[in-house]
């Protein structure tokens, strides 16, 4: 397929999408790495992943984060401070649907707050968030505002009521089980959808990669939008593959016209 020929059909399955985006009663959407990684967030796995530099088990795990707490940390400023990141134009697409009243909710695995910086408000993080923490030996609370001060001084975070180290954020380490609160409704929500949009998922890290799966069941459609194909392409109506960044923007400019009638 040609260059022209590949771009035309790119333009003809935003265009299905966004027919099926803007008809459909009950929208939401799912997100993973991909569309943060094109904020220059560093994705997890692959020769570049934040995982060929840190050992996961020490990195994101309550048994070590217990004993070697700066493990935690060093992995938290390589994955938001080193790379800067900001709201890339599909993060913006999304919070600029929800803001017309098209997209009902976000539901992503995402913990770096991109979202909410883009302007969405009904966000379910299934892996909770940087945006707020506490120490754990003497209960005191932080934001994320205070420690990002500290980790730009290449520094520990250290408690100021108790001196300790262990201080988490709300964030989901192996060894515990994701919020039970917000799993319960991103199940709704995915049971409620007639349309979930998948952007930059691998629907490889259970029980957040089942969310899709309610909606299917339910008797709605999933459109797929990532650098690829995934692992599961047989479950999807449609499948864009191209940049969030790239497809989103199109993707919403084309829904709110239908919905206007434009």
């Amino acid at each position: 397929m040609t260059p022209k020929n590949f771009e035309n059909k790119i333009e003809e399955k935003i265009a299905e999408a966004a027919r099926m985006l803007a008809t459909a009663e009950y929208p939401v959407c799912f997100t993973g790495a991909g569309i943060s990684a094109e904020s220059g967030v560093p994705t997890f796995r692959g020769p570049d992943g934040l995982w060929e530099k840190h050992d996961p088990q020490k990195a994101v795990s309550l048994s070590s984060f217990r004993n070697q707490p700066e493990a935690f940390w060093d992995f938290a400023r390589d994955l938001v401070i080193t790379s800067g990141a900001s709201p890339n134009p599909g993060h913006q697409a999304l919070a600029r649907l929800e803001e017309q009243q098209i997209l009902k909710t976000v539901i992503t695995q995402n913990i770096d707050m991109l979202h909410q910086q883009a302007g969405s408000k009904n966000v379910l993080e299934l892996h909770g968030s940087l945006e707020k923490a506490d120490c754990r030996d003497c209960g005191a609370r932080y934001s994320w505002q205070e420690l990002e001060k500290i980790l730009k001084r290449d520094e520990t975070p250290e408690c100021r009521n108790c001196s300790s180290l262990r201080i988490k954020p709300r964030i989901v380490f192996f060894g515990e089980r994701l919020p039970e609160k917000v799993l319960e409704n991103a199940w709704q929500e995915a049971q409620q959808a007639d349309l979930m949009l998948v952007i930059g998922s691998s629907l490889q890290v259970y029980p957040a990669a089942g969310i899709p799966d309610l909606t299917l069941q339910a008797g709605g459609k999933l459109i797929y939008i990532n650098a690829d194909r995934g692992s599961r392409p047989e479950i999807f109506q449609l499948i864009l593959t191209g940049r969030a960044g790239s497809i989103l923007p199109r993707l919403a400019d084309s829904a709110l016209k239908i919905s206007r009638g434009d």
